[in-house]
């Protein structure tokens, strides 16, 4: 056994290469170039996470007639007043000038209309059409970009190295590195930072259907968990409504066909070949995602389904060459399947796609604990109860790049020095990282299964008090069970059942995180939707949940929001915030 530590020190530690990663780092070096900047990532810089997968777009005000103000109300209303307000204002306002730094700086080629403009599609759950596009393939162009700048930069590189604490210093000023395993070879590093970014992105990958890619876990908001730090509307976990559903025997299963189809006039049918959704909504297929999951998801729970339990998507009255020019992508991701998503039906269920909750944080991306910042889907607040398609990139992005400053301007002030570490939570984290070698027996596999099963049947699209406690005992169980788990190679280097097992903590210590905040709200709004309180309740008393933890275990606080730009009752604009164009006018 190999438990020697190497440590490493650097400026600027960045956790994560997503698009709020790779934008941080751009960011930093570009406030100071001297700066000392290391990313570190599960996987290959620019080759892994979920902003690479985005295949919709990027919401930001540009055309005529559109506005910040209306891009601000969408958001505020498609979050059903949950969202923090000065950071959902911060999003959409600075959205206008990163769009303009990806195209005409890092050289973003987004599709545009005959005149030159860029082209902004339909996106539902908003008011104007204001989602910039690379086809159905955003995410890789946006990400392809900054990974070169990144690349050429000089920038430390830690890749397939796993983050597994965040270490404070001995005297409590704040963080002093973060402890992590190189994948490739067991050797655990511990990397002396002055600031550090948690950017390692959320992926409610416990869930039975999820499109994240499978190297996510939640391991950022299980390292501030631990650390004490606030989670904000961890209840909310968003379902995107069709993801693939093509059996059980194929891990495309759960991959997103993005929300562009639906925007584009795509139709919804369920087993017997209707169309469902009028009857849930007036805006049929472009309600916001939670309507049309929970939508899809009655079809199903009352037998309306397809040979494989789901309901069907279909475009051909679109015309199937024009479906195939426009969402080439998805096009050939469904016939790699033997799905005619053109000229045919695709089977389709509710997936779990995003987590609105996370650290609580500034509009700086500070943290409760000094010289650590965080950006992206590790973050609460911007999104609310529901994130609007097309807010998530711009999320990211957004709020990378205003890290990176912040992170460079900490550095500067000649107060952030590298800390001494807390050894005893360092040796602490290297101890529960050695756990399952020690322990015998167990399966792994199994225990996933049953996990996914749990959240799907009991902390998913439809919730009650009694399947929300139900689970709470059968997580309680779940994590004894993998803490009897055992491997049985004790090779470190590239175990990856080692890895599985540090996700399954992760996922287990999260997946508790919202099951405790979803029994908390007992009410509905947006992603939660609680059977036994269906109604929303006063917004002008919302509330949203903060979750935090302590040697007693998990605390539920319910804080009012503060409507610090508009209440329920105003708005920004005349017309109907949230409300298809068509239906607007």
């Amino acid at each position: 056994m190999n438990t020697s530590l190497e440590t490493l020190r650097t400026d600027i530690l960045i956790i994560g290469s997503g698009g709020a990663g790779l934008m941080a780092a751009l960011h930093a070096l570009q406030a100071d170039p001297d700066l000392d900047v290391t990313i570190a990532v599960k996987g290959l810089i620019g080759k892994c996470g979920c902003t690479r997968m985005v295949q919709g777009g990027y919401n930001v005000a540009l055309a005529p007639g559109d506005s910040v103000e209306r891009h601000f109300m969408d958001t505020i209303v498609g979050g059903k007043w949950l969202p923090r307000q000065d950071l959902a204002w911060k999003l959409v306002d600075k959205a206008v000038e990163r769009i303009h730094e990806l195209e005409n700086e890092l050289g973003c080629f987004f599709d545009r209309n005959p005149d030159g403009s860029l082209h902004q599609k339909a996106f539902a759950g908003q008011s104007f059409d204001r989602t910039v596009h690379k086809g159905d393939l955003t995410g890789i162009e946006i990400v392809n970009r900054l990974m070169e700048q990144v690349w050429a930069r000089g920038v430390n590189k830690l890749e397939e190295h796993r983050a597994i604490e965040l270490i404070p210093a001995r005297d409590g000023s704040g963080i002093a590195g973060v402890l992590l395993v190189d994948m490739r070879t067991g050797q655990y590093r511990y990397v002396e930072a002055k600031a550090v970014l948690l950017a390692s992105g959320g992926g409610p990958t416990m869930y039975l259907y999820h499109t994240p890619s499978g190297d996510k876990a939640c391991d950022g908001m299980a390292m501030a968990l631990r650390r004490n730090l606030p989670l904000r509307d961890m209840e909310m976990v968003q379902f995107h409504p069709t993801g693939l559903l093509a059996g059980t025997d194929t891990r495309m299963t759960g991959t997103v066909l993005e929300e562009g189809l639906r925007g584009a006039g795509g139709y919804l049918l369920n087993g017997a070949g209707e169309r469902f959704m009028s009857r849930y909504h007036e805006h049929g297929e472009r309600a916001t995602r939670d309507i049309v999951s929970r939508s899809i998801y009655s079809e199903m729970r009352a037998g309306n389904t397809t040979p494989n339990g789901g309901i069907f998507i279909e475009m051909a009255h679109l015309g199937p060459e024009n479906v195939a020019n426009k969402f080439k992508g998805m096009v050939e991701r469904c016939a790699d399947c033997g799905f005619d998503l053109a000229g045919g039906r695709v089977e389709v269920v509710p997936t779990a796609h995003y987590m609105m909750g996370g650290v609580e944080f500034e509009l700086d991306c500070g943290t409760g604990l000094p010289g650590l910042f965080a950006a992206g889907e590790d973050c609460g607040g911007v999104h609310g109860a529901n994130r609007l398609g097309g807010n998530g990139v711009a999320n990211s992005t957004v709020f990378g790049g205003i890290a990176g400053e912040s992170m460079a301007a900490y550095v500067q002030t000649g107060s952030a020095a590298w800390r001494e570490a807390d050894k005893t939570v360092l040796e602490a984290g290297i101890s529960r990282a050695e756990h399952p070698f020690q322990a015998r027996g167990g399966n792994l596999s199994d225990l996933r299964e049953r996990l996914s099963h749990c959240m799907w049947d009991d902390v998913g699209i439809l919730r009650t008090r009694d399947g929300l406690r139900s689970a709470l005992t059968a997580l309680g169980d779940f994590r004894a069970e993998l803490h009897e788990t055992g491997l049985a190679d004790g090779d470190r280097a590239f175990n990856l059942t080692w890895h599985d097992w540090m996700n399954l903590e992760s996922q287990i210590d999260v997946s508790a995180v919202i099951a405790t905040a979803a029994l908390g709200r007992e009410d509905s709004r947006g992603a939660h939707f609680r059977e036994d309180f269906p109604e929303t309740g006063a917004l002008e008393e919302t509330c949203f949940t903060r979750i935090t933890q302590s040697d007693a275990g998990l605390a539920l606080d319910m804080v009012p929001v503060d409507f610090s730009i508009v209440a329920p009752g105003q708005s920004l604009i005349e017309d109907e915030a949230g409300a298809p164009p068509s239906a607007a006018e």
